[in-house]
């Protein structure tokens, strides 16, 4: 297991060799890297432009949400390792946000423990988010479709 906070970026390739790296009872790896957008919203018509996005969190907190949500997910599927890297600061976009691994003897497992973990990050890790825009600031606000996913992870 390991989880990250930094403001520098990531190497999606690199840290998934290291992930992989001598590991031969996996069977399957997920893994889920998420980018800045370039507009507001759901819809790329309807939103305003995206020029940045600050992301800021508290250190120690964050890391103990983010190792507690990984707890979880071992304890649901038969995982052999977890990475979860998650960026703070400005960010551009197209730049690398989060990354999300999970790796099982089984893929079915894996698949899982990743959206789980992507699910869960989204409503459950302690970030803010302002979005730098073409019409202003705006804080993002939780969305109702990222709630609707977390919840079917409920017990």
């Amino acid at each position: 297991m390991a989880v990250r906070v930094q403001r520098e970026d990531f190497d999606s390739g690199a840290e998934l060799e290291r992930f992989s790296a001598g590991k031969t009872r996996i069977g399957g790896i997920c893994l889920f890297v998420g980018l800045v957008r370039d507009y507001m919203g759901h819809d790329p018509a309807a939103g305003a432009e995206v020029r940045a996005m600050t992301l800021e969190h508290y250190p120690g907190m964050t890391e103990r949400q983010l190792e507690a949500i990984e707890a979880e997910a071992r304890s649901r599927w038969p995982l052999e390792d977890t990475l979860i890297i998650h960026r703070y600061g400005m960010l551009e976009p197209g730049e690398r946000i989060v990354l999300v691994a999970a790796s099982s003897a089984h893929r079915d497992a894996a698949f899982e423990a990743c959206r789980f973990l992507m699910d869960w990050l989204k409503t459950k890790a302690p970030f803010w988010k302002v979005e730098h825009t073409s019409e202003g600031d705006a804080w993002v606000d939780a969305k109702e479709s990222d709630d609707a996913a977390a919840a079917r992870w409920k017990r």
